[in-house]
């Protein structure tokens, strides 16, 4: 469901957690307090890009040791859908994209735990689509927009990259779909202590 203006879509999601079905998302075309990893803020130009949360129900299908499996999910589907833009990207350690040494994309997973399995989790997204001028904090930002040069509907991008999510999620409720998502993963994935 698309929202005008949340406060983040995260959060949105909690408090509606017991309404979401499975695979269902909450996308906003502003977010008043978007968060990324630890204290990070995550900031958009309202309308400009793709700024979503999605709900995964695991069912008891997915251990809490296995948790991980999800950042491969997702990463790895990101990085599909932008192969289909023609954009080679690669997952900066743990779960943000980067195209060459700039930043289109970061996320925010969050897990409920019941007991050794995970209840639910919701993974924010923020990708940078039409947006090109970003404030003076923000050190590396690019967008689909600097890249291709064309501009972009964010429902019609969310719709191919939720399907692509949509697509690689079975993988991570079986120890083989794990194992080829952490594959895949390594395969992909660089720390900033690394040669860019």
């Amino acid at each position: 469901m698309w929202k005008e203006k949340v406060d983040s879509t995260n959060n949105e999601c909690r408090r509606h957690i017991d309404s979401l079905d499975n695979l269902s998302f909450v996308a906003a075309r502003c977010q008043t307090d978007g968060r990324g990893q630890g204290d990070h803020r995550w900031t958009s130009t309202p309308g400009m890009n793709l700024t979503f949360s999605m709900v995964f129900k695991h069912e008891g299908r997915l251990e809490a040791r296995d948790e991980v499996a999800l950042t491969h999910t997702l990463t790895l589907a990101l990085l599909a859908y932008l192969d289909g833009k023609g954009i080679s990207a690669r997952i900066k350690w743990p779960n943000d994209i980067w195209v060459g040494d700039k930043k289109i994309c970061g996320m925010l997973i969050e897990h409920s735990l019941r007991a050794d399995k995970v209840d639910w989790s919701i993974a924010g997204i923020g990708l940078n689509i039409n947006q090109t001028d970003f404030p003076a904090d923000i050190p590396n930002p690019t967008s689909l927009k600097m890249l291709t040069k064309a501009d972009y509907e964010p429902a019609v991008e969310l719709e191919t990259l939720h399907k692509e999510i949509c697509r690689l999620s079975p993988l991570m409720y079986s120890p083989d779909g794990r194992k080829l998502l952490q594959e895949e993963f390594g395969k992909k994935v660089f720390r900033l202590t690394e040669a860019l």
